[in-house]
């Protein structure tokens, strides 16, 4: 039996989608208004889900805190009121966009978590627009 444990967690972040290797233009077409150069924010809302089996010992897939510690750790400090651009060491040469910042989001607390553990990754860039990563 395998169980779904979930823990929900905010940060702000500015970003702006460039492609160096494009021209202005062609950056202004494909990304419209998230391509501006003074850059712009969202209020992500982030959803880490774990599954696996239940400890028979603890009764838990995982301790919720130490789920909320990782995230806290991992994400809320290296992301929060941060321009991802400038300040986050993952979109030096990566284009920061939802996808991205899921798939980086996936491997910060993948390397946290023991292997036996299954880890999806849901990041709402606003409450209509979200993306979701589980490693495949």
């Amino acid at each position: 039996m395998k169980v779904k444990v979930s823990r929900r967690a905010h940060f702000n972040a500015a970003h702006r989608l460039y492609n160096k290797a494009w021209s202005d233009e062609k950056n202004q077409e494909i990304f419209d208004k998230c391509n501006n150069p003074n850059y712009h924010g969202h209020n992500y809302e982030l959803i880490a889900s774990v599954t696996g089996p239940i400890d028979p010992e603890t009764g838990y897939v995982i301790d919720v805190k130490i789920l909320k510690d990782l995230i806290k750790e991992e994400v809320e400090n290296a992301f929060d009121h941060k321009n991802l651009n400038l300040d986050v060491p993952e979109f030096k040469h990566l284009n920061p966009t939802a996808e991205n910042i899921c798939v980086v989001i996936w491997n910060k607390l993948r390397k946290r978590l023991p292997d036996h553990l299954a880890l999806e990754i849901e990041l709402y860039e606003t409450p209509r627009n979200f993306v979701s990563y589980n490693g495949n």
